[in-house]
C-alpha cells in the first residue's frame, strides 16, 4: 500500500470483487496507476464505492484529485459531499474549481440542507460555490444566509447571493434587491438583481421605481435586462420608458424594450417601433419589432409591416407576414 496518503484507506469489504480487485491499484505508489484505478471504479458507479472515491480527494497528486472532483458530479452522499465542501479549500484551483463544478449538479433537497452548515463563516471562493451549490434547490433555510452575503465584499459572493435570493421568491427580499440593483459597484450584481426583481408583484412600491430607474443605468446590459423584467411584469407605468429606450446606444437595449411593449400591448408604441427598431439596420431587431406590431395589433402598423414583409433577412420577412395576418385576423374579428 502506498505511504504517500495522509489519511488511511476505508476498509475492503471481503464481498466486493470489484474493489477486491481494484485495491492494489487504488493504493498504488504510481500516480498513474491510481488514476485509471480510480477512474474505473467511478465508472462502476456504485454507491458503496462513495468512501473511496472521498478518499481520494485526498490524494496526494493534485492532478487525480481535480479529476476525482469532477467525476463525483451527481453523487450525493453525504461522504462525498463533505469531502467536495473540503475540496473547495484545497490549494489547488484546478481541485476547487471541480469541486465547485460537482456541487452545483445537487438536485435532491435533502443533498442541500447537508451543506447548509457549511455557509457559516465560509468567505470567497467557498462560500459562492456554496451558494451557487444550493441555488435551484430553493431551501427556505438558505435566505438569511444568502441576505447575509449580499454585504459580502467579493463580487462573486453577492452574485451567487443574488441567484439564491431569485429562485426563493421570497417578497422579505426585495428591499435588498432593489437597492443591489440601484447601488452595487458591479454592474453584474446590478444587473441579476434587477432579474431577480422579477419575483415581485410589479406593482410593489420598491419594485416599480428600481426597474424603471435601472433602465437609465450607465451599463447596457443592466438596462437590457431592466426591459426584460418589465416586460416579464407587464407594468403598464413602464410604456413610456420602455418607449423612450427604443433610441437606446445599443440595439440589445432595443430588442428587449420592443419585446416588452408587444407584451403590453399598447398602441402608443407603434410609431416609436416602426421609426426606431422596424428600420433598424440589425435584422434580429427588426425582427423583433414585427412580433411587437403583431402582438399590439394596431392597424396602423400595417403599411411598415408590409415593407418588412420585403426585407432582406428571411425571419424579418416570417415575422413580418404573421404579424399582418394576426392584425387582419383581430379587425375581422
Amino acid at each position: 500500500m502506498s505511504t504517500l496518503f495522509a489519511l488511511p484507506p476505508p476498509e475492503v469489504s471481503t464481498a466486493d470483487d470489484d474493489l477486491q480487485a481494484l485495491h492494489p491499484r487504488l493504493t498504488s505508489d504510481d500516480a498513474t496507476v491510481r488514476r485509471l484505478a480510480l477512474i474505473e471504479l467511478a465508472e462502476l458507479e456504485d454507491e458503496a464505492h462513495a468512501p473511496w472515491l472521498a478518499w481520494a480527494l485526498r490524494d496526494p497528486d493534485p492532478a487525480i484529485r481535480a479529476d476525482v472532483a469532477a467525476r463525483l458530479a451527481y453523487w450525493e452522499q453525504p461522504i462525498v459531499l463533505n469531502a467536495l465542501v473540503d475540496a473547495l479549500h484545497d490549494a489547488e484551483a484546478a481541485v476547487r474549481e471541480a469541486a465547485a463544478y460537482s456541487l452545483a449538479e445537487i438536485k435532491q433537497t435533502e443533498s442541500g440542507t447537508l451543506l447548509l452548515p457549511a455557509l457559516d463563516g465560509a468567505q470567497g471562493f467557498v462560500l459562492a460555490s456554496l451558494l451557487h451549490a444550493i441555488k435551484e434547490l430553493r431551501l427556505p433555510g438558505s435566505l438569511h444566509a444568502a441576505l447575509r452575503a449580499t454585504d459580502a465584499p467579493d463580487t462573486a459572493v453577492r452574485l451567487a447571493a443574488v441567484g439564491v435570493l431569485g429562485w426563493l421568491k421570497d417578497a422579505s427580499a426585495l428591499p435588498v434587491l432593489t437597492h443591489l440593483a440601484a447601488h452595487d459597484a458591479d454592474p453584474e450584481v446590478r444587473r441579476a438583481a434587477v432579474g431577480a426583481l422579477g419575483l415581485g408583484q410589479g406593482h410593489d412600491a420598491q419594485v416599480q421605481p428600481a426597474l424603471l430607474g435601472a433602465l437609465q443605468d450607465p451599463v447596457w446590459r443592466v438596462r437590457e435586462e431592466a426591459a426584460a423584467t418589465l416586460g416579464k411584469l407587464k407594468l403598464p407605468e413602464a410604456v413610456t420608458p420602455l418607449i423612450q429606450s427604443l433610441q437606446d446606444a445599443y440595439w440589445q437595449v432595443r430588442q428587449l424594450a420592443s419585446r416588452a411593449l408587444g407584451r403590453l400591448k399598447d398602441a402608443q408604441a407603434v410609431d416609436a417601433l416602426i421609426s426606431h427598431a422596424l428600420q433598424h439596420d440589425i435584422a434580429n431587431l427588426r425582427k423583433e419589432a414585427s412580433v411587437a406590431l403583431g402582438e399590439i395589433g394596431h392597424a396602423s402598423a400595417l403599411p411598415a409591416l408590409a415593407i418588412a414583409a420585403q426585407d432582406a433577412d428571411p425571419e424579418v420577412r416570417k415575422t413580418a407576414r404573421l404579424a399582418i395576418t394576426l392584425i387582419q385576423q383581430r379587425a375581422a374579428a
